[in-house]
């Protein structure tokens, strides 16, 4: 196991899926997010709810976990308010709090690229069903298939085949995209990250650089897991709280995270004699 069972208040062991994780985000226009900054964030700290809330010019992106009441009254709540009404979901399970607080974030975007002409809101690259795309994998047809997540991301799990740009931050999509060949320009492009919202971003800049059939994996690698399974996936998926990464049946997996360089470490990389809890690992020490 990778921790102890969690304590209730009372100090018993809480046992079974007792967290419900959600994971929305929408690209709209939010003139009025520090007016809502405060007044969220404390209905969320009142339900109960731990993660992250990004509002920002362009859109909102949330990471929540919480008890299945406490998650229904959050969209709710937030659902009332039009602009956020129906946003799609990724929905997962734990027996633990995979957050330590609550927050709500002003960023200038809910995805950094610095690209400020980019606005998904406006214009974004078609998507492709996970039902669709594990059908052309099926069906052996040709495309490429690109990872558009940190190497840190990719280095624990990636679909066969796709394309490792290796970067180290979204920041750096444009120009990695630039050292791609021009003959690969008229082959279909199915791009995938996390959930989506990097996708989003990442398509209007393939599409700026002369690719001619871009596709965005709906709902991204986890979408993909609910919907298809881990036919045609390698590995697991890194996500960014204290599961640290999830298999293809949505479970928690055994992998860490080095507390000193924040590098994912898989099974076999924690039985080096190089890994230290709290101290090394075999990428920093």
């Amino acid at each position: 196991m990778k921790s102890q069972p969690p304590l209730g208040e009372e100090g018993e062991v809480v046992m079974g899926e007792q967290y419900i994780n959600i994971a929305g985000y929408r690209f709209v226009a939010i003139p009025d997010r520090e007016e809502m900054r405060w007044p969220l964030r404390d209905f969320c700290v009142d339900l109960g709810l731990k993660g992250t809330i990004l509002l920002s010019l362009e859109g909102i992106n949330y990471f929540l976990s919480g008890t299945q009441d406490s998650i229904d009254k959050y969209l709710e709540h937030i659902e009332a308010d039009e602009r956020f009404a129906g946003i799609p979901l990724k929905i997962s399970y734990s027996d633990h709090q995979p957050f330590s607080r609550m927050l709500v974030r002003l960023k200038k975007e809910i995805i950094s690229m610095g690209h400020d002409d980019v606005k998904p809101a406006e214009f974004t690259g078609p998507c492709i069903s996970p039902k669709e795309f594990k059908s052309w994998l099926d069906d052996g047809k040709e495309v490429i298939i690109l990872d558009t997540r940190n190497d840190y991301e990719m280095k624990t799990g990636k679909f066969e085949n796709a394309v490792d740009l290796n970067i180290k931050t979204f920041r750096q999509f444009p120009n990695a995209i630039k050292e791609l060949p021009d003959e690969l320009k008229g082959t279909p492009v199915v791009m995938y990250c996390t959930g989506g919202v990097r996708c989003e971003k990442a398509s209007v800049v393939l599409l700026e650089e002369g690719f001619e059939d871009v596709r965005q994996l709906e709902g991204g690698i986890l979408g993909y897991f609910e919907e298809c399974g881990g036919e045609h996936w390698e590995g697991e998926c890194f996500v960014f709280d204290k599961r640290v990464g999830v298999g293809p049946d949505l479970a928690e997996t055994d992998t860490v995270v080095c507390y000193a360089c924040r590098e994912p470490l898989l099974t076999h990389e924690q039985a080096s004699q190089d890994y230290e809890i709290g101290v090394s690992c075999p990428y920093c020490i």
